[in-house]
């Protein structure tokens, strides 16, 4: 072997990603073998996307080198990254399903001649690296007649063809059956065979562990580690790396709680959720914890009825489900995931997006009362303290923080008895963050309840009175908070362990 061969297939070196206020990426340096499966791990957070990020040319790094088989590498774009040998594989496929397998194949890598495609050596490369690694697939096949993991694998066949030496796959399990991702692993192992080095992405630790030759932890955006797996004693050693000794938790048991039950969901199932059933009491904040592709938003959108399910939700005796209107006018309210997009008119002003969930009580007799429109907004740009020099400032000009605040205030105008939020402090810096829960704890304390859907665990440790564990559309367990909460057992569980395994 020459000494080129013999250097690491991707190496970093201090990488460090630095944004307003926030070190994302701190000082990160490993190394990855060639020829071998290398797991990457960390809570939500931890920093994995945004090292991908910069794996791919997708982000620039603050400071810290990179190198591919022992050659610099400054990638300023996925191009730069795709003729260094690096390919991404994502959680959403990006295939076109009008096509052939041939022609998603060969999509954008084309030979022309007088404007019309002719057929050349690229065709036989990619059709005899598909037929290598899945040879099942028939080139000629419509893409839209495939499963989720033979679209998957035309996805893997590309980035081979195209001379990926490192392909990058991101969750890819997550839309999988058992049997997709046993062929999907088969895939990956003849790979590995070809001198293809895979990092893998996973919340789900038993593919770590059946599948990785080694693997990084990372926690807070510093590296925490990286070991062959053969090294690593099981799943407990693990989570201790990835939580560390302890999780920040400045839980307060409430008194404002009641017995009554407000909200009853009873065998929630759709292509995701698996027979989900819990309850909600007046005055509770409870969580709903997990990873990628958990549930926890499938579950929020079900309890506003933005997204159908089979089984029953009851409100109040009252049952709803049917749709967001319904649920507005039951007194449900939802902050979702994506408040740019789903949550916020950022094209108009703070006091404009305040009642827009309850226009009724701006109008008297079919007559608008602009007095209480500003009334409003004054009300709760005060209450939630709210950064504007204005109320009138737009709000695709406010901070996230901020942004997320007035999605908030137009679900308390809306007179919500039923609070649901879907990562409510994503993207918010850390002191937005504790007005937020602040927020959270006294609407919460006037008699209202709140459900809190996020994937951090310090998050639900910090305000949530009662915890369910989602792993793979089910709820696995449900947790009581306080002093003596297990915060390793959480993890074991969300990440796919058995209840109790850990001791």
């Amino acid at each position: 072997m020459t000494g080129q061969q013999q250097s690491p297939a991707l190496s970093v070196e201090g990488l460090t990603k630095d944004y307003p206020g926030v070190r994302a990426v701190d000082d990160v340096s490993f190394a990855i073998e060639n020829s071998t499966v290398h797991c990457l791990v960390g809570e939500n957070g931890a920093g994995k996307s945004t090292l991908v990020k910069m794996l791919t040319g997708a982000l620039q790094p603050t400071t810290g080198s990179m190198t591919v088989r022992g050659s610099s590498y400054e990638p300023s774009n996925t191009q730069d990254a795709r003729a260094g040998g690096i390919a991404t594989l994502f959680q959403e496929l990006h295939v076109v399903d009008e096509l052939t397998v041939l022609e998603n194949l060969t999509l954008g890598m084309e030979q022309s001649r007088f404007g019309f495609l002719v057929k050349s050596d690229l065709d036989d490369r990619v059709v005899q690296t598909l037929a290598a690694i899945e040879p099942s697939i028939d080139p000629s096949a419509r893409v839209a007649s495939l499963s989720v993991a033979q679209k998957q694998i035309i996805e893997i066949a590309r980035a081979a063809s195209s001379g990926a030496n490192v392909i990058i796959m991101d969750e890819p399990t997550a839309a999988l059956s058992e049997r997709e991702v046993e062929r999907l692993f088969g895939v990956i192992r003849r790979l590995r065979e070809t001198d293809v080095t895979v990092i893998y992405i996973s919340h789900k630790l038993d593919e770590i562990f059946k599948l990785g030759d080694a693997v990084t932890v990372l926690r807070d955006g510093k590296h925490i580690a990286t070991k062959p797996l053969s090294e690593v004693a099981g799943r407990s050693e693990l989570i201790e790396m990835m939580i560390g000794r302890s999780v920040f938790q400045d839980y307060t048991p409430r008194t404002t709680v009641t017995d009554d039950a407000v909200l009853i969901a009873k065998g929630l199932t759709n292509t995701l959720l698996k027979d989900v059933s819990f309850h909600i009491n007046q005055g509770e904040i409870v969580g709903f914890y997990g990873l990628v592709g958990a549930g926890k938003t499938e579950i929020a959108r079900a309890l506003f009825g933005a997204d159908r399910v089979s089984g029953s939700i009851l409100f109040k005796g009252q049952e709803v489900g049917r749709s967001p209107k319904e649920a507005i006018a039951a007194g449900i309210a939802l902050v979702p995931e994506e408040r740019r997009t789903q949550g916020l008119f950022t094209s108009l002003t703070i006091r404009e997006n305040i009642p827009v969930m309850n226009l009724q009580r701006l109008s008297n007799r079919g007559v608008f009362r602009s007095s209480v429109e500003l009334e409003a907004a004054v009300e709760y740009v005060g209450k939630l303290n709210i950064a504007t020099n204005s109320i009138d400032k737009y709000a695709e000009k406010l901070s996230g923080g901020n942004q997320q605040k007035v999605v908030l205030a137009k679900c308390l105008f809306a007179d919500a008895d039923l609070l649901l939020l879907d990562e409510p402090t994503r993207g918010v810096d850390v002191g937005a963050k504790a007005e937020i829960y602040d927020i959270i704890r006294s609407v919460a304390d006037e008699g209202n309840s709140v459900a809190v859907f996020s994937s951090e665990l310090e998050e639900v440790l910090g305000i949530c009175d009662r915890i369910f564990l989602l792993f793979d559309g089910s709820l696995e367990a449900e947790v009581i908070n306080g002093p003596d909460v297990d915060a390793a057992h959480i993890l074991n569980v969300v990440t796919g362990g058995r209840e109790g395994f850990l001791q």
